[in-house]
């Protein structure tokens, strides 16, 4: 079968999906209204609110949430359950669950003064809930730095071979990701001290990352040969604190020295890809070869563990709590009327469904056993488009350069938004002000993965594996619980406020879904260190990282549970806040 059939019908499914059961939540669940007064119009100061068309904001939404997730969780569980199952969820918790629980906390916000998703649930539940979801959501924060920089940072250490003694990636991604960071701080300063406008600084700049992939090819880094190194683990273990001392920077700087150009450019790379992708998969022939099921329907293992790992692996492919974060912290406060929550909100989240489409068609074209899928999930993505774009004349090992580059893109975008979102949550708790409450803060959110990623992690059976491919079951979970998190606030809400009485159950079982599976798998995961040969062992040194965080995600969750329950449960008044007039 050729991979044009799956990505094909699965975009097709999504277009329906979007003008038939976006309209429902739209008009039946959500009741958009445009004569209502948005916080952008309403509390305009061309700084944070500023009423923004929907085309343009839409695109900026969709650079924010379609990070690495939806290329790495896609790839690890194509390659663990088969590419059926996974192309399933994809498409059904897409719909169901991920694009309402965007829409949701985008509409949520945007009715309660632009405030966050945690915020609605302190006015609605309580606020001991606001305190425990702000610790949940922080601890979510690190997991993220911790997955995406130890994912990132194996680029620069590791080649692969493509066969015709070319090698790929190693000190060559790394030369073009420091030439790739320093354009973005040059353009900034331009655009803020001269009078260049940013189409001009686009036309300078944009080409310059072009030459910088190519140039990387020629002037590798390689840190472990310039430090003298015995191995490339411990030239990753350097280049993850010269990550995270990057944002760290990148967590204070003011946002036009460094996020806005690094995010204008790094959107243009997003755009590239999806173009690069359809082509590939439009006039490749590529066909399918990688199995639709790894295990056998019938066989013992066949319903686990995909239950419920599949439903956390995939993450951000399908729902991700981290968007509830984007939809209620930046994109709230820029929503024009509240017609655009649905191409923004639910429209956005279904195009980052197309993503994982494409990063899951990059396992579907290789077979079972072939050499590239024993490599990291950015290579694979990356060995994709190296064959889409030899299609148009450009060499495979130049185009999988460019896939590294436009992964760790995506990565820089995801650690920013997370570096300066974790400084925000430990302003709030704890009332800091002045210097001290953007430097310390900012210590602590990168201090943490830093220290998580110096520390030499094991398996249950004891055997040295990759920081991220541990800490991705943890974030994985911890991601799609932050979800589920979000959409019981989302329900309180609805119930509180909407005209359709039964408007809740739509945001209610999508939360119980996710919080069953997230809470089985972290269940599954603190076992797998803590239950030895049946017996209860605590797990001691380097093995007590995973099993405590873990723990602390289960009490943390089951806790924000029981908080909220009693607020769904009761017959509760509409909260004392002013809200919009339709609820």
């Amino acid at each position: 079968m050729n991979i044009l059939v799956v990505v094909g019908i699965g975009t097709l499914v999504l277009v329906l999906a979007y003008f038939t059961y976006g309209k429902f939540i739209s008009k039946k669940i959500f009741e958009l209204d445009d004569s209502n007064t948005v916080p952008a119009v309403e509390m305009e100061d061309g700084v944070d609110f500023v009423p923004t068309d929907a085309k343009y904001l839409a695109g900026q939404h969709f650079s924010a949430i379609a990070a690495a997730g939806p290329v790495t969780g896609p790839v690890i569980a194509g390659m663990t359950f088969g590419w059926f199952p996974t192309m399933l969820w994809i498409l059904i918790g897409t719909i169901f669950i991920g694009g309402v629980h965007d829409m949701g906390a985008l509409v949520a916000s945007i009715r309660h003064k632009a405030s966050g998703i945690a915020d609605t649930m302190k006015t609605y539940v309580s606020k001991r809930v606001w305190i425990l979801f702000n610790i949940f959501i922080f601890f979510t924060l690190i997991m993220i730095i911790v997955a995406f920089t130890d994912i990132t940072t194996a680029a620069f250490i590791n080649t692969v071979d493509l066969g015709n003694g070319d090698y790929v990636g190693g000190g060559a991604i790394a030369t073009s990701s420091i030439l790739y960071l320093i354009l973005p701080i040059i353009m900034g300063f331009l655009l803020k001290f001269t009078k260049m406008k940013l189409s001009v600084a686009t036309i300078i700049f944009l080409p310059l990352v072009g030459v910088s992939i190519w140039i990387g090819q020629y002037i590798p880094f390689n840190l472990d040969v310039a430090l003298g190194l015995s191995s490339p683990a411990d030239a990753q273990k350097i280049w993850n604190v010269i990550v995270i001392v990057y944002c760290l920077i990148a967590g204070i700087v003011p946002v036009w020295a460094l996020l806005q150009p690094r995010g204008h450019l790094g959107g243009y790379f997003l755009y590239a890809t999806l173009i690069v992708s359809f082509i590939g998969i439009i006039f490749g022939g590529f066909e399918t070869q990688y199995p639709a099921w790894t295990n056998a329907f019938g066989d013992s293992d066949f319903w686990t563990p995909m239950f419920p790992m599949l439903f956390i692996t995939v993450a951000c492919g399908a729902c991700s709590g981290f968007h509830s974060l984007v939809s209620s912290g930046t994109s709230s406060k820029q929503i024009a009327r509240e017609s655009d929550t649905k191409p923004i909100g639910y429209g956005m989240m279904l195009a980052e469904a197309v993503v994982a489409l494409i990063a899951l068609s990059t396992v579907m074209m290789l077979p079972k056993g072939d050499p590239i899928l024993a490599t990291s999930p950015n290579f694979i993505y990356a060995n994709g488009l190296g064959s889409f774009v030899e299609l148009i004349g450009i060499d495979k090992g130049l185009g999988i350069s460019f896939g590294l580059m436009a992964f760790t893109t995506f990565v820089y975008d995801t650690l920013d938004v997370c570096t300066r979102l974790g400084r925000y949550i430990v302003q709030e708790l704890t009332g800091m002000k002045g210097r001290a409450a953007r430097i310390i803060p900012t210590l602590l959110i990168g201090g943490i993965p830093l220290i998580l990623m110096s520390i030499n992690l094991t398996d249950p059976a004891g055997n040295p594996i990759p920081i991220w491919s541990l800490f991705w079951k943890t974030f994985g979970a911890s991601n799609q619980l932050l979800a589920a998190l979000a959409l019981v606030g989302i329900t309180v809400w609805l119930q509180r406020t909407a005209k359709n009485k039964k408007a809740w159950l739509v945001t209610l079982i999508p939360a119980i879904f996710m919080f069953i599976m997230s809470v089985w798998a972290l269940i599954n995961t603190f076992t797998s260190y803590t239950i030895v040969n049946g017996a209860f062992t605590l797990a001691i040194g380097a093995n007590a990282v995973v099993p405590i965080l873990c723990l602390i995600y289960i009490v943390l969750a089951i806790w924000v549970a029981i908080e909220c329950t009693p607020a769904i449960v009761r017959n509760a008044k509409p909260a004392k806040m002013q809200v919009s007039a339709n609820i």
